[in-house]
């Protein structure tokens, strides 16, 4: 099976926060995009921001051929994926939502693009059975801001070809992408599992009145978050140990396990509880807008991006190590 791996034209259906994203990172790669919502006043926020992401991608370098105005906006569905090379949906989490949408887009698609969705969880085999080209139907899930967060996981449904989830792979390296394949359809894929079981632990500290939202924050952002951000937990714990690694670590803390510490079960979602996130959230945000704090957000991930890959050289790592 024939699928394109240098591609010219991206496809981007839906243009919300994840989609927009998309759109960004490959115009900042020097190809044409072509996206389509069907959301009033779709086409302005999208726009919008693309242009307040441009600074972060101008600090992290731009690719020949990078510009705003290459972006086209359409109205249907057909027009958007007709000419793509690689087609990035990007609708909200609802399976038939996504089932419907796909038997759209590989009509209209050319034979050899390769259609892929960014889906946070939703299994592949579901929501692709109405496809009409499974075997080049791949899962692309990023993270937010995907302009500058090189993680994707990548999977397949039980009818992708291999040569698919390669060439998608190929793609998002090319868009400067660091994929991660998933090696089972699971829901919540890997590291949103990892995110949503440090959430739920979140709310119940929050909702048993141990600490505040800000102070949870601090708690990640000044202990583990530092490590996480160049090391991850593993790695991070094979150095607790000492000289004698991760088995000596396992040894020392693992009965620790045991220990009724957290709760992996997720808390009542009551008023009080929605209403003291909340208002711990609002007084962290304060009086910036979130435009500013999504330039500041972007400003930090440049700079620890180029912090570590500075480190990396020092110490003869390769960038992707």
């Amino acid at each position: 099976m024939a699928v394109i791996v240098d591609i010219r034209t991206f496809a981007a259906i839906g243009a919300g926060v994840i989609g927009s994203g998309w759109v960004a990172r490959a115009l900042a790669n020097g190809l044409d995009v072509v996206a389509w919502d069907p959301a009033p006043g779709a086409e302005q926020q999208l726009r919008a921001n693309v242009a307040n992401a441009w600074p972060a991608l101008e600090r992290t370098g731009l690719k020949e051929g990078a510009s705003q105005e290459r972006l086209h906006f359409v109205t249907t569905i057909e027009a958007c994926v007709a000419d793509a090379d690689f087609i990035q949906e990007s609708a909200p989490e609802r399976e038939e939502l996504k089932l419907a949408l796909h038997g759209q887009i590989s009509a209209a698609a050319k034979p050899d693009a390769i259609i892929a969705s960014s889906t946070s969880g939703l299994l592949p085999t579901d929501f692709y059975a109405r496809a009409l080209h499974p075997e080049r139907c791949v899962v692309g899930h990023p993270f937010n801001p995907v302009y500058l967060l090189p993680l994707v996981e990548v999977l397949g449904g039980e009818r992708t070809s291999p040569a698919t989830i390669d060439a998608a792979q190929q793609i998002y390296r090319s868009l400067g992408m660091r994929p991660l394949r998933v090696r089972k359809e699971v829901p919540g894929f890997i590291a949103d599992r990892l995110l949503e079981a440090l959430w739920r632990e979140a709310l119940h500290l929050v909702n048993e009145g141990v600490a505040t939202t800000g102070e949870i924050d601090d708690a990640i952002r000044f202990g583990a978050g530092l490590r996480w951000s160049f090391m991850g937990t593993f790695l991070t714990y094979t150095l607790a140990g000492g000289d004698a690694g991760m088995r000596h670590f396992m040894q020392q803390f693992g009965p620790a396990l045991e220990l009724p510490w957290t709760k992996l079960v997720a808390p009542q979602l009551t008023d009080e509880l929605i209403d003291r996130v909340v208002e711990g959230t609002a007084e962290q945000v304060g009086p910036r807008s979130i435009k500013q704090l999504e330039r500041y957000r972007d400003d930090c991930i440049t700079s620890v991006l180029t912090a570590i890959r500075e480190a990396k050289a020092r110490h003869g790592l390769h960038a992707d190590e």
